[in-house]
């Protein structure tokens, strides 16, 4: 698998918002759900957020759900993430990949995006 491509991170202050975006190549982005994770300082990777192939379904976290949003465009390729009410915790890199349940097996990561949230 080609490592995808994510964008968007930014320092912000708490309170505020980031979009994310993750360029994935069509292979990739057309057949599976989508995921968005994360890594803290210190910690392990965590999944945040997932998406089906049709949208018709998403997944959060318990310690983002009703202030991020996943999305998809599918004639774009591209995995979206949009972060309202940040607070310092959410400071990670932030990575998107395919999801699937064995997904801490994975071993094609992209670079990911720095997302600072000062308090």
């Amino acid at each position: 698998q080609v490592p995808a491509v994510e964008s968007g991170g930014d320092l912000v202050q708490a309170g505020g918002s980031l979009r994310l975006s993750c360029a994935a190549s069509r292979s990739t982005f057309i057949a599976q759900a989508m995921g968005w994770y994360r890594r803290a300082p210190g910690k392990q990777r965590e999944l945040v957020a997932w998406i089906t192939r049709d949208s018709s379904t998403t997944n959060y976290a318990d310690s983002v759900k009703g202030r991020f949003t996943v999305s998809r465009d599918n004639a774009k390729n591209t995995l979206y993430l949009q972060m309202n009410s940040l607070k310092p915790e959410d400071t990670a890199v932030y990575y998107c990949n395919r999801y699937w349940r064995d997904w801490p097996r994975y071993t094609d990561w992209g670079q990911g995006t720095q997302v600072t949230v000062s308090s």
